[in-house]
This record gives C-alpha cells, structure tokens and sequence, in this order.
C-alpha cells in the first residue's frame, strides 16, 4: 500500500492511497469522522442574558463553534471526570451592547484552546442589552454529536480522463460543458478538470469528446478541516484509533481461542 499527496491547501487537503478496497477506505473516513475527538462547548452557566435569543439558542450557537485542539493536552475519557484538566477547558464571554458578539470574544483559560473562527457571529446586543456567561468545553468525538466531528472527509476512485478536443461533436455538446474547462480557443484543459474536481460534470455527456474511466485499486480521500486540528492530525489520530480497535479485536479473538 502505498500513499501519495495530491494537494494541501489551508485547512483542506487531497491524497491517494493505492491498492486499497473501498472496505478499507470507509472504515478508515469512518474513524475520521466518528473517533478522533475535538473540544466543543458542552455546557453553558447564563450569568446574565438580556439579549433577543433565548439561553438555550445561544448555547447551541457555542456548542457548534470550532475550537482548536490540542491532541498533546487533552485526551477523550469515555468516563469523564469533571474537573479533570485533560478533558476539559472553561471558557468565558461578557459582552454589552450596542454590538455584535462575535466567537471570538470568549475568553478561554487556555490560550492554546479558541474558536478557529473568531468572526462567527454569536448575537446582536442592543444598547442596554448585556450576556455573560461561562461555557464549559470538553473531549468529545463525532459518534457522540456531530460538533465534535472534525471535518467533512469523503473519497472517490482514482479517474482517468481521455479528452478528444479534435472531435467533431465538440461544437454539439460544447454548451452542455462547464466553461470553466476551456482555454481562450475553445479548448478542454485536461488540468483544469483535475483542479476543479469536475469529472461527475463532464462524465456521460460525450465519451467521444471526455471520457472519464476509474482506477478501483487507487482510493483518493478529501479532506476539509473544520478547524479543531489540521488535516494531517486528523489522518494519524485516525490511524491511532485504528490501531487500537484492531488491538481491540485481536484480543477478543484470543480469548474465544482459549
């Protein structure tokens, strides 16, 4: 098995694992999404809350603000203590309007741990108007709630286009292509199809002009991160999990042997 980088830009990112089967390939997207644990607003304390919304609107709002994780500081317990500094960070928010509270306001007693995206706009306060408030973030994993997931991971067989641009259909199904593909001379630029990942937009429409053919031995994952952690942690924590649900199996395998 071998792994080959396509591309990795911000907070997204594009590889290719070779001589893989779609089971494998799912199970570890599976592991992306469900068991590599993140930090998320849990609970919420209203000290004040004068605003339009209601406690519990702002709580949710909280809840689903990315927070950066620390892998190396903070670790998922399924039996959580509270209290206990490796699973959870408190985090703080006092604001008085007129203005817009914006995630990035909370004050968090880590300065490690804070919102990916500190315009994510949280409420309107009006003049007079006044929130505070303590929120309570811990260790959590997509299987639990979906804010604890760390990113949209999806993957597709490796393609292989054909392109024909001397066809002479090219003029007849011209319009039913995106425009993106096409140089100044009406050409189809192969490179642009691969860098706009359109091939389910060409696919079907003229296999005389693109043809599009998959490779089922190659799997590329996509990977958009959603802040909490790059895309590379989220790929080893991943395979960390694998890891120890294989461990898991091996051992219960043991004990029905003996």
């Amino acid at each position: 098995m071998n792994t080959t980088n396509i591309s990795q830009k911000g907070n997204k990112a594009s590889f290719t694992i070779e001589g893989v089967s779609h089971h494998y390939a799912n199970t570890l997207r599976r592991m992306m999404i469900d068991l590599v644990p993140t930090l998320a607003i849990e609970n919420v304390e209203f000290r004040k809350n004068t605003s339009a919304h209601y406690d519990e609107i702002i709580a949710h709002r909280l809840g689903l603000v990315p927070l950066t994780t620390d892998l190396s500081t903070y670790e998922y317990k399924e039996n959580r203590v509270d209290g206990d500094p490796t699973t959870e960070v408190i985090l703080t928010l006092e604001a008085k309007g007129p203005c817009t509270v914006y995630s990035g306001d909370l004050k968090s007693k880590d300065p490690k741990v804070k919102p990916a995206y500190p315009k994510m706009p949280i409420v309107i306060l009006l003049d007079g108007q006044e929130i505070s408030l303590q929120a309570k973030a811990v260790m959590g994993i997509g299987k639990e709630h979906v804010k604890w997931c760390p990113g949209l991971i999806y993957y597709n067989y490796e393609p292989k286009l054909k392109v024909n641009n001397k066809s002479s259909r090219l003029a007849e199904f011209k319009g039913k292509y995106p425009q993106q593909i096409f140089d100044s001379k009406d050409n189809i630029v192969e490179k642009r199809i691969e860098e706009l990942n359109l091939y389910d937009a060409v696919e079907g429409i003229c296999d005389e002009i693109i043809h599009v053919s998959y490779n089922k031995n190659n799997i590329i994952f996509h990977i958009e991160s959603w802040g909490q952690l790059s895309c590379g942690e989220i790929v080893q924590e991943a395979l960390k999990q694998c890891d120890k649900k294989l461990d898991e199996v091996s051992k219960l395998t043991k004990e029905l042997n003996t």
